[in-house]
């Protein structure tokens, strides 16, 4: 590695989870200041470029969430400006945020993945939404999950028990993306798996059980201290852990992903570890997952970062 110079973090930005990206990148600072890495904390916003230009850094490391910060967006800026940049780029972004199109590739590579219809607004408003939601309920069967084809944090989401609920369900959904995903909803245990790499190949972190106090796992449940229980590793049969991690690591690889990630699923009362989707630029929160199955694997938070930079900064940044 060559000596790690000054490292950028972006945060925050325009979407719905800015605030938790305001949070990420502002423990991520925190931690790499604490073991002398100079990092500074940028707000992106149209002085971003200027300041890109006029002060490059040595690395950036992106913590920004939802759409701008995790469909490529950024990471294509940054290719612009020759800067190196920790995590995926832009094409595997675009894949893996894209939750319809990152479940079809990981079916295809044998992955287990809950049944789905992908719908955009304008289907339901001309073809009529009733005769809609009963083909999808006759097809899926109940309950169903409902959430944006794209987006993180749980907004939009929600799970339907009845059909009478699926048309208010639908509204809620594309208040943040114009394309809904109505998925099957899986009984069984909620887990989070992240992978780490700094440069020795992609490794699978602890899994984390994910047990909310009560209802679902929703904005409030992630970002609120006390409101989830969480467990690490999860309280799940070796084998199935063995297994949940593969899964993991297969999304990683087939989304051509790099660096860091985070893979949501259900195991359901089968054993088998259902993938629900895939993060490029995972939440850094104090009860944000992926530093937890850091902390389980005996690894330091500030340390792993501070080598994630320091690989992402010799490496070449992409041109053409």
């Amino acid at each position: 590695m060559t000596d790690l110079g000054r490292v950028l973090i972006l945060a925050g930005g325009l979407s719905p989870e800015r605030e938790v990206s305001l949070h990420s990148g502002g423990r991520l600072r925190d931690a790499l200041t604490r073991i002398g890495i100079e990092a500074d904390l940028a707000d992106v916003d149209a002085a971003t470029l200027p300041a890109l230009a006029a002060d490059p850094p040595d690395v950036v490391f992106p913590v920004l969430h939802g759409t701008s910060g995790e469909d490529g967006t950024i990471r294509e800026v940054l290719d612009l400006y020759d800067l190196p940049y920790v995590g995926a780029l832009p094409p595997a972004c675009r894949m893996a945020f894209d939750k319809a199109t990152a479940k079809a590739a990981i079916r295809a590579a044998g992955v287990a993945t809950p049944a789905a219809v992908t719908l955009p607004r304008e289907a339901f408003h001309d073809l009529g939404a009733a005769p809609l939601i009963e083909r999808i309920v006759a097809r899926l069967g109940l309950p169903v999950v409902v959430k944006p084809r794209a987006g993180g944090s749980a907004f939009g989401v929600t799970r339907v028990e009845e059909a009478g609920g699926l048309a208010e369900a639908l509204m809620s959904c594309f208040g943040y993306h114009d394309s809904a995903l109505i998925e099957q909803a899986i009984a069984g245990v909620e887990i989070a798996v992240g992978v780490l790499d700094t440069g020795e190949g992609p490794v699978a972190l602890p899994a984390v059980e994910i047990e909310p106090t009560a209802g679902a796992y929703d904005y409030a449940a992630r970002y609120t201290a006390g409101a989830t229980s969480f467990f690490t590793p999860a309280r799940l049969h070796n084998d199935v852990l063995r297994a949940a991690a593969q899964t993991a690591l297969t999304a990683h690889r087939v989304l051509g992903l790099r660096d860091l990630s985070r893979t949501d699923m259900i195991v359901d009362e089968d054993g088998v570890a259902q993938f629900l989707e895939v993060n490029v630029a995972p939440g850094m929160t104090d009860t944000s997952t992926w530093p937890m199955g850091l902390r389980a694997a005996g690894l330091d938070f500030a340390v792993v970062c501070r080598d994630l930079a320091a690989y992402a900064s010799d490496r070449p940044a992409p041109r053409g």
